[in-house]
């Protein structure tokens, strides 16, 4: 049924490979089963478990992304690797249009994963609040304001927000703190200039590394501007 160059065992809960991760090989589950979670917010979520027969990781193949989810082995699992020259060849061989359709299709169901991400985030309570920041794009240093953060992530106000996924360092300035928080973040969600009427243009981002201490003073000082 498939023509598979080769196999992979894998002990149980060992990773196949992560999300976010590059590689385009397709997988098919030979035995045991593949467990495919996303984390959000430090929290796993199983978004389903594969059986025998069943294939994964052909969205990176098709859409040429990263890899969009976390696969992991469930007890002792074998794992076909398919001949990617054969597929390569099956895909060229479809029309100019199917293809398109088919890169089409893999980039939306991207979009729609990281808009649930988005969609989770927000289940953190916001607070509006203008706040000084700075960050790097391609060319130069810039500097903004958020209009509403939580512990979790912030929105970004800027007319020239960068596409989700973006991975950037940020500078986060807080009333009476002398040094500025330095966060690694992640572009979960852009909006262009014009692209919702009467909602401004920029990104929201999301936390995913910072030091303890920053992650305390940031925690701290959330606590305290609450409303009541």
């Amino acid at each position: 049924m498939f023509n598979i160059v080769s196999e992979e065992t894998y002990e149980d809960d060992q990773i196949i490979f992560k999300e976010g991760s590059s590689g385009d090989w397709v997988y098919v589950v030979l035995s045991g089963s593949v467990e495919v979670s996303k984390t959000i917010r430090g929290k796993k979520y199983v978004m389903g478990r594969l059986q025998p027969d069943e294939v994964f990781g052909e969205l990176a193949f098709f859409g040429r992304v990263r890899r969009t989810a976390t696969a992991r082995a469930v007890g002792k699992t074998s794992v076909g690797i398919l001949d990617r020259a054969s597929l390569d060849i099956e895909f060229n061989g479809l029309s100019a249009d199917f293809r398109a359709i088919l890169i089409a299709l893999t980039k939306r169901f991207e979009n729609w994963v990281n808009r649930t991400k988005e969609y989770k985030a927000r289940d953190e309570a916001r607070v509006a609040k203008s706040l000084s920041l700075a960050y790097r794009d391609r060319q130069s240093f810039m500097t903004s304001y958020s209009t509403n953060i939580s512990s979790g992530g912030l929105f970004i106000k800027t007319v020239k927000p960068f596409p989700n996924g973006e991975k950037f360092l940020l500078n986060l300035q807080l009333p009476d703190i002398p040094e500025p928080l330095k966060i690694d973040c992640e572009v979960i969600w852009a909006r262009a200039q014009g692209g919702e009427e009467g909602k401004p243009s920029g990104m929201g981002v999301k936390f995913c590394e910072m030091s303890k201490n920053d992650k305390q003073v940031l925690q701290r000082y959330l606590k305290e501007i609450q409303p009541a």
